[in-house]
């Protein structure tokens, strides 16, 4: 293990051990007490990389004692699944718990390559970890997806780095030899990311880099350091994230020049162009949302045009997307609507729907006042009638908030000729 990166040779085997993820593996959460039953159900994990997917489904298969197949979606087919499925029915016929079969990068097997563990999966002969950088909601087909719990996992806190980097140079064989300071730890953090594996290879290479049995780390050290040994951009590598953050921002900043220089570092890095479509859609949402409603639309058409186009055409249909959101009037008030939202119903919880706006499917719900005084709004003057439509404790809250466009203003005079000064 000595000529194992960093990162690898710091892999916990233990749940004790394992930083980070408290909200899924903490004392008492749903995960945990799953895995010290035994009673596991098929999941996925999903999460940028280095927030520990792949150790924790290692760890699953330590703690539980079930035989652990793992395999890459990146180089793995339905030949390699059914082999690894025929194998665990033939240890079967000895009895025991089945097999568990780790899968990472999942989003990138095809929907035939997933339909193949349908099967084994509802008869409990594997129980599928997944694991995906991308969200399932979109990448797993859907009856696979019915059969798994999805965890969250999220990037690291400074709090947590800074764990992973002590333990690092107390309990690695290769730098316990050195007295390895941490004078500043920001430039590691930053390159970072929240990403565990780039911060303990960043801290391999400064420690090598620096030489000598007493190594100081500094910001400047790290900085220098990590600078003249940057990757290239690579889909599966270091900068991944960090490009597609700087084209959205790019976009987000109405910069279409700036837009196509990122979008063609990713087309020669081969970036799945689908991808890139996908981040489009949600940009052109979260972004530039109702002062430009035809955003939306264009960002979908490429999607979908892309998927009929192929490549390399396609990437004349993304620059033409890219262009034209960057040039776009922006805006993220339903966005930040929705934020405001969302916080009410955290703090007030789940308040009683008024009984003229509930559904009276029933004689009793009848006889109980459901639906009595509901008036349609369709008999008002111009399809409008003013009644409450909120619970009777957040009566008059404003949670959209239009933007300085033309189209969220014109949207803002809608709701004050309707309302008058209620959501003012």
């Amino acid at each position: 293990m000595q000529n194992a990166p960093l990162a690898e040779r710091m892999r916990p085997l233990h749940l004790d051990e394992y930083v980070g993820q408290q909200h899924i593996v903490g004392q008492g959460t749903v995960l945990r007490k799953s895995i010290e039953s035994g009673i596991l159900p098929s999941m996925i994990f999903w999460g940028p990389p280095g927030v520990g997917k792949t150790t924790l489904a290692q760890i699953i298969a330590n703690q539980v004692k079930r035989p652990f197949y793992s395999i890459s979606a990146i180089n793995s087919g339905v030949k390699d699944i059914r082999e690894i499925i025929g194998k665990v029915k033939n240890q079967g016929l000895f009895g025991g718990n089945s097999a568990i079969l780790f899968i990472d990068e999942i989003h990138r097997f095809s929907k035939s390559q997933q339909d193949s563990l349908l099967g084994a999966v509802e008869k409990g002969i594997i129980t599928l970890i997944g694991a995906t950088t991308e969200n399932p909601s979109f990448e797993v087909i859907s009856a696979l997806l019915s059969r798994c719990q999805v965890y969250i996992l999220n990037p690291h806190d400074r709090q947590e780095l800074d764990v992973l980097l002590q333990s690092a140079v107390a309990k690695d064989s290769e730098l316990s030899k050195r007295k390895i300071t941490f004078s500043e730890t920001e430039a590691l953090h930053r390159v970072s990311g929240g990403d565990a594996r780039k911060l303990l290879n960043a801290l391999e290479l400064v420690v090598n880099h620096a030489g000598g049995t007493e190594v100081v780390i500094t910001n400047e050290l790290v900085t220098n350091v990590v600078q003249q040994n940057i990757a290239m951009y690579d889909k599966d590598g270091e900068q991944h994230y960090d490009i597609i953050s700087a084209f959205i921002k790019t976009i987000r900043g109405s910069d279409p020049n700036a837009a196509l220089y990122w979008l063609a570092r990713m087309i020669a890095g081969g970036e799945d162009p689908k991808f890139i479509a996908r981040r489009l859609i949600i940009l052109a949402s979260e972004d530039i949302g109702l002062a430009n409603p035809n955003a939306l639309l264009m960002a979908n058409a490429t999607f979908q045009t892309i998927d009929v186009i192929g490549w390399p055409e396609g990437r004349i249909i993304l620059a033409e997307c890219v262009v034209y959101l960057a040039a776009s009037p922006k805006g993220n008030a339903s966005y930040m609507a929705l934020n405001r939202a969302q916080a009410e119903v955290e703090k007030s919880g789940n308040l009683p729907v008024p009984l003229h706006l509930r559904n009276a499917p029933t004689k009793l719900m009848k006889e109980l006042g459901y639906g009595d005084n509901y008036q349609y709004a369709h008999q008002g003057e111009n399809n409008f009638l003013n009644q409450e439509y909120f619970p009777d404790q957040l009566s008059g809250s404003n949670f959209y908030v239009a933007g300085s466009s033309k189209k969220e203003q014109e949207i803002a005079e809608t709701i004050k000729k309707l309302w008058g000064e209620k959501y003012g």
